[in-house]
């Protein structure tokens, strides 16, 4: 049997930053047994020393932390150390090798990135915006969006457009039923970066099946018919062919993957534009 790793992540701030880099970690190791404990909001020796007392008694402790405040990163590593438990720090070296390359010394804020800017305002309208303009509503002011997503249902348009929002980009997405209950302005739009989902027939065909699942509905229509889905893929695929829309297959993207593509392809057009 695997050894089971009990992991800590020990932050100052919401954590955050460092669940996402802990993701990205494990996602290269396939037999990596692990519990998981996280700590947001540590800003003290004796809250370090109630972490690390606790993982002394596990088996097999590891601590990653972003602790920015450079006196309590020491004080986390040394006390660790003493201990003999793994830890390691995914900031540290990272804002001292900055701060010498461009010459300027760090604040070591705890937070800092979540300050009240005009960034920060900008995602909230964003995602204001967003989730008003889902699945084909308030489409009066839809020449407001800065990206436009258009595909059959299940195409994770909804996900998709949530994680643009967050990086600040005012996304509205379109169910397409049929090509006319595309609005007249966004098919007639030279400005609107408009892309199209589209993904394989039988993987929809199982996403939408087991949504009807979910929801104990098992009658038998044309949302789960593989021959009528297939008809329905096709058609939007001519459709976007037809508007010279670009084009994305999610069957085997992850949301930030496609979200990943659409931002090259709406700063590409930016460009051009």
């Amino acid at each position: 049997m695997k050894n089971t790793h009990q992991v800590y992540l020990v932050s100052d701030s919401t954590g955050e930053t460092l669940d996402r880099i802990f993701m990205a970690l494990k996602a290269q190791f396939n037999n990596f047994n692990y519990d998981l404990s996280q700590f947001s909001f540590t800003r003290t020796e004796n809250q370090i020393s109630t972490i690390l007392n606790n993982a002394k008694k596990q088996e097999s402790p590891i601590i990653l932390y972003t602790v920015v405040n450079s006196k309590l990163a020491k004080f986390l590593a040394e006390e660790a150390n003493k201990k003999n438990i793994p830890c390691f720090g995914v900031l540290g070296d990272l804002i001292l090798n900055f701060s010498k390359i461009l010459n300027e010394k760090a604040s070591h804020q705890p937070s800092a990135q979540h300050v009240l800017d005009e960034d920060y305002y900008k995602r909230i309208e964003a995602i204001q915006f967003t989730m008003n303009h889902d699945d084909g509503n308030n489409a009066e002011n839809i020449l407001e969006s800065d990206i436009v997503l258009i595909g059959v249902s299940r195409t994770s348009k909804t996900p998709t457009s949530i994680y643009l929002a967050n990086k600040g980009l005012k996304t509205s997405n379109i169910p397409l039923v049929n090509e006319m209950n595309i609005p007249d302005e966004v098919v007639k739009s030279k400005k609107l970066c408009i892309v199209g989902l589209t993904t394989e027939a039988e993987r929809l065909f199982d996403i939408r099946r087991n949504r009807l699942n979910s929801l104990r509905e098992n009658e038998a229509s044309d949302y789960t018919n593989l021959e009528k889905i297939r008809l329905e893929v096709n058609k939007s695929k001519k459709i976007f062919k037809r508007y010279r829309w670009p084009t994305i297959d999610v069957t085997r993207k992850s949301v930030e993957e496609t979200a990943a593509s659409i931002i090259k392809i709406y700063e590409i057009q930016n460009k051009n534009g």
